[in-house]
C-alpha cells in the first residue's frame, strides 16, 4: 500500500481504533481486576475481623484478652507482613505476635457503626499496610474496642502487575490478529477498485473499448458512467470525423473546379497561378483537417494499430510509386508492437516519411521498428526510415520542423509535409527528429506511444 492511498488510510484509521480499544480495554480490565481482589481481600479480612472478635473477652481485672490464637499461621510468625491488634480510647491492648514489640500506627478512628472500614497504615518495616477495622462493643464492657487487621499492600499490587502482564500479552495477540483481519477486509474491499483500475488500463491499453466486468452496486453506478462517458465522446469524435470529411469534400470540389478553370485560360502564367494557388489551398485544407481529426482521436480510449502490419503494406504501395527508380524498401522489427492510436494517423505520418524517402533515395529505404521502454509509463513505438540520398545538412533540420518548410513537392495520395508529421506525432505525445543515416541519407526517427 502506497502512501495516501485509500487503503493505507483505511489501514490506519483500522489500527489507531484497534490500539485505542485495545489499550482502553487494558486499562479497564486491570482496573476491573484490581476492585474485585482487592473486594475478595477484604472479604478474606473480615473473616480474620471476624475471628479475632469472637475471641476477645473480659479478663478479671477488666481487661480485653484474646482467649485463643487465631487460625492463620502468619499471625504468629514475627514480621510476617498479617497483623491484628485491639485498641481502646487509652491505646493499644492487644497486638499479633507477627507484630513483636510494635504496634500499628493508625490515623483517627473509625465510626461507631459495626461496620467494616479501610484505611492504610506502615507497617514495622516500613512497608504499606491495607488495615481494615471495625468497633465492636463487649459483653460487661463500658466503651467500644477497636479491631483491626491489616495485610501488606505489595501483595495486592503484585497480583495486579501479574494480571497487567498477562492481560497485556494477551490484547498483544488480539491486537495483532484485529490488524491482520483489519488488513484482510480492506485489500478484499478494495479489490472491486482494482479491477476497476485494471479495466481501465486495459481500455486505455486497447485492449478494450468500454469498462467489462461485473462490480458491486457502490462501483457500478461509476462504471456506468464512465461506460456511457466513452459512448458519448466516440459519439462525438465520429461527428467531427464526418464533419471533417464533409467540409473537405465541400471545399474540394471548389477548387477542383477553379483549377480546370484556370486550365482553359490563354494566360499560361495566369493559369499556373491559379493552379499553384488552388493547389497551396487544398494543402493547407488537408492539414488542418487533418490535424483537426488527428487531436480528437490522440487521447481516445481503445485505440491500437499494429505498426509493422501496418507499415508493411504501405511499403508496397510506395515501392509501386517509384517504379522508375526501381527503390527498395524493406521493413524489419518486432511484428507484436503496437501503436497507441489510430490506423489512419499512422499510414499517414509514415506514409509521408516513407514517400520522402523513396523520392530522395537512391536504391534502397530502410524501416526500422524497435522498443523503447520508459520508467514513468508504458513503452513507446520507435520507427527509424532511413535513405541512401543526399540527406538534409543538420544545420537545416530544425528549420525544416520548425518552419513547416517543405522539402518537396508531395505526390498524389500524401500532401502532408514533415512539419504536419511532426504536429501529428506531439498530438499523440510522440515526436519527429532528422538525423544522420548510416548510408549518409536522411533518417527520420518517429517516435509514438505503444499499447
Amino acid at each position: 500500500m502506497r502512501r495516501g492511498s485509500l487503503g493505507l488510510r483505511l489501514l490506519v484509521l483500522a489500527a489507531i481504533w484497534v490500539l485505542l480499544a485495545v489499550a482502553g480495554a487494558g486499562i479497564l480490565l486491570t482496573d476491573i481486576f484490581r476492585h474485585h481482589a482487592e473486594a475478595e481481600l477484604a472479604r478474606h479480612v473480615e473473616q480474620h475481623v471476624d475471628e479475632l472478635t469472637a475471641t476477645l473477652t473480659r479478663s478479671t481485672g477488666n481487661r480485653v484478652i484474646s482467649s485463643r490464637d487465631l487460625s492463620d499461621p502468619r499471625f504468629q510468625r514475627p514480621l510476617s507482613g498479617t497483623y491484628w491488634q485491639v485498641s481502646d480510647t487509652l491505646g493499644v491492648v492487644l497486638r499479633s505476635r507477627s507484630l513483636w514489640d510494635q504496634t500499628l500506627r493508625l490515623e483517627g478512628s473509625v465510626p461507631d457503626d459495626g461496620g467494616l472500614h479501610r484505611r492504610t497504615a506502615t507497617g514495622p518495616d516500613g512497608e504499606e499496610l491495607l488495615v481494615w477495622s471495625r468497633r465492636v462493643r463487649l459483653p460487661e464492657m463500658a466503651g467500644p474496642v477497636e479491631v483491626s487487621v491489616a495485610v501488606m499492600a505489595a501483595d495486592l499490587k503484585a497480583a495486579t502487575r501479574r494480571f497487567a502482564g498477562v492481560l497485556a500479552l494477551s490484547l498483544g495477540v488480539l491486537a495483532l490478529g484485529l490488524l491482520a483481519a483489519a488488513m484482510a477486509q480492506v485489500r478484499l474491499g478494495l479489490v472491486p477498485l482494482d479491477r476497476l483500475r485494471k479495466a481501465l488500463a486495459d481500455l486505455r491499453a486497447g485492449r478494450s473499448t468500454r469498462l467489462v466486468g461485473a462490480f458491486p452496486s457502490e462501483v457500478q453506478p461509476l462504471a456506468d458512467d464512465l461506460n456511457q462517458l466513452l459512448s458519448d465522446n466516440a459519439e462525438m469524435v465520429e461527428r467531427a470525423r464526418t464533419q471533417a470529411g464533409n467540409l473537405a469534400h465541400a471545399l474540394r470540389t471548389p477548387l477542383t473546379i477553379i483549377t480546370n478553370s484556370a486550365a482553359g485560360l490563354s494566360d499560361p502564367a495566369e493559369a499556373r497561378l491559379i493552379a499553384a494557388e488552388a493547389d497551396r489551398m487544398r494543402r493547407q485544407i488537408d492539414r488542418h483537417l487533418t490535424r483537426a481529426r488527428a487531436a480528437a482521436m490522440a487521447k481516445g480510449a481503445g485505440l491500437r494499430t499494429p505498426v509493422a502490419a501496418t507499415l508493411r503494406p504501405l511499403a508496397r504501395t510506395i515501392t509501386r510509386l517509384h517504379p522508375d527508380k526501381n527503390i527498395q524498401v524493406t521493413v524489419d522489427g518486432d511484428d507484436g508492437l503496437l501503436f497507441r492510436g489510430e490506423a489512419q494517423d499512422l499510414q499517414e505520418m509514415a506514409g509521408n516519411l516513407l514517400d520522402n524517402a523513396a523520392k530522395w533515395g537512391r536504391r534502397t529505404v530502410t524501416v526500422t521498428i524497435t522498443a523503447v521502454g520508459t520508467a514513468t509509463g508504458p513503452g513507446m513505438v520507435r520507427i527509424g526510415i532511413a535513405d541512401d540520398g543526399p540527406g538534409i545538412p543538420p544545420a537545416a533540420r530544425d528549420a525544416v520542423l520548425a518552419r513547416g518548410v517543405r522539402l518537396d513537392e508531395a505526390t498524389p495520395g500524401s500532401g502532408l509535409g514533415l512539419a504536419i508529421v511532426d504536429d501529428l506525432a506531439r498530438l499523440y505525445g510522440g515526436s519527429l527528429a532528422l538525423e544522420t543515416a548510416a548510408a549518409g541519407g536522411l533518417l527520420a526517427v518517429l517516435t509514438l506511444p505503444g499499447a
